[in-house]
Order: C-alpha cells, then sequence, then structure tokens
C-alpha cells in the first residue's frame, strides 16, 4: 500500500480436547447439545469456546486459556466457558486489539455439529461483541480413527486474526 500505513494484523491459533464421559453436559461452542455423554474438564469442557481463548489471546500475545485460567483453581472449577472467553476477550482489547474473524472446526464423530453451529456462531459472536459474519464454526468427522474416530473424545481448533484498535 502506497503511502499509507499498513495496520498490523496478528494471527493466533488455538487447539483444544477433551474426553467424551458419561454424567456430564456436552457444551460445545457455548450450546448444550443433548447428547448422552459430555466433555471432561475443569471448566465446562467446552472444546471449541477453549480453542477460541487461545487462538485470541495467541494473536495478541498474551499467553494461553491455561495461564489465564489455571486448571488447580477452584475459582474456575465448572466455570461456563463463554464467560471466560470474555474474560479473555477483554484483556485482549485492553490490549489495542480488535477482532476481525475468528474461524472454528469442530472434530468429533458424534454429537454432530452442523445442527448447533449458527447458534454455536452466534453465541460465540456476541461473546466477542462482534457480527456473526466474523465467526466460523464447522464440524468434521474424524474418519473413525484413533480415539477422535472411536467417538472418545471431541477437539477443536480456532484461527483468529486480530488488528490494532485505531
Amino acid at each position: 500500500m502506497r503511502g499509507e500505513e499498513i495496520p498490523p494484523l496478528r494471527v493466533g491459533i488455538g487447539f483444544d480436547v477433551h474426553a467424551l464421559v458419561p454424567g456430564r453436559r456436552c457444551v460445545i461452542g457455548g450450546v448444550t447439545i443433548p447428547f448422552e455423554r459430555g466433555l471432561l474438564g475443569h471448566s465446562d469442557g467446552d472444546v471449541l469456546t477453549h480453542a477460541v481463548i487461545d487462538a485470541v489471546l495467541g494473536a495478541a500475545g498474551l499467553g494461553d486459556v491455561g495461564q489465564l485460567f489455571p486448571e488447580g483453581e477452584e475459582r474456575w472449577r465448572g466455570a461456563d466457558s463463554l464467560r471466560l472467553l470474555r474474560l479473555a476477550w477483554e484483556r485482549v482489547q485492553a490490549a489495542g486489539w480488535r477482532l476481525v474473524n475468528v474461524d472454528g472446526v469442530v472434530i468429533a464423530e458424534a454429537p454432530r455439529i452442523a445442527p448447533y453451529a449458527a447458534e454455536m456462531q452466534a453465541r460465540l459472536a456476541a461473546t466477542l461483541g462482534v457480527e456473526a459474519a466474523q465467526v466460523g464454526v464447522k464440524g468434521k468427522s474424524f474418519e473413525r480413527l484413533g480415539a477422535l474416530g472411536r467417538g472418545e473424545g471431541v477437539a477443536a481448533e480456532a484461527v483468529a486474526l486480530l488488528v490494532r484498535a485505531r
């Protein structure tokens, strides 16, 4: 761009994985999915939201979800991951960043993600204070390979693009 200042952009990647176990709610992307098992974790185990947290924190150079919300701290036991995202996002904004977009993929044999993807997108966008069009959510299977393919857990990846706020 000639004669124009190119705005600084930062990209972050997030990843999370949790086992599926009986007796837990299945919360993914802030949506409770009716399913016979839920995600094991210190908080609500929401793999997609945790991946988004890591992506935005990483892009801003502010660490990761485990540093901000350590597993050993009782105050985070059973925490709503959308609340954790809100707290992390406040730090990212305070550091002078705004979201261009975030894109996430949930990797699971079951539960199926497609029927809930739009609601996940809306909840994540509302928590981040952005338009739904700035948040992507999709599901992919693991083609029956390994532990994820046997339905023993769910993983998620996310990538976030931030731009320096003016």
